[in-house]
């Protein structure tokens, strides 16, 4: 089911425009944008998003991997039916989990199966 959907890592940095410039200019991974607390990479079939913080944190807490899936309520029902529970925290959300911090875009976070 995931394998066909796109993977975004998940990294933290104290210093965005040293990873960009790193990523995008020694590495050579394309720049797809800053969103404020997020700088996005793609790399292939793959996404590398930088979480801005004030200093490193070790270990990182958050998301470390994610998927970017065609139609994200069907793919939370279809993860709920296969026993995965996903994360309620203090964020608003929907009756299926899903955050919606951008109208049209959503967020469903799991850490662990239900089952």
């Amino acid at each position: 089911m995931l394998a066909d959907e796109k993977l975004t890592a998940f990294l933290w940095t104290a210093d965005a425009e040293r990873a960009r410039a790193f990523y995008e200019g020694v590495l050579g991974l394309t720049f797809a944008g800053d969103h404020g607390h997020l700088v996005h990479f793609e790399s292939g079939p793959t996404r590398v998003a930088f979480v801005r913080s004030e200093a490193p944190i070790t270990p990182p807490p958050g998301t470390a991997m994610g998927w970017q899936v065609r139609d994200l309520i069907a793919t939370v029902k279809d993860l709920t039916a296969r026993g995965v529970a996903f994360e309620r925290g203090d964020l608003p959300h929907d009756d299926l989990g899903i955050w919606s911090p951008v109208p049209g875009q959503g967020v469903a976070r799991t850490a662990t199966a239900s089952r």
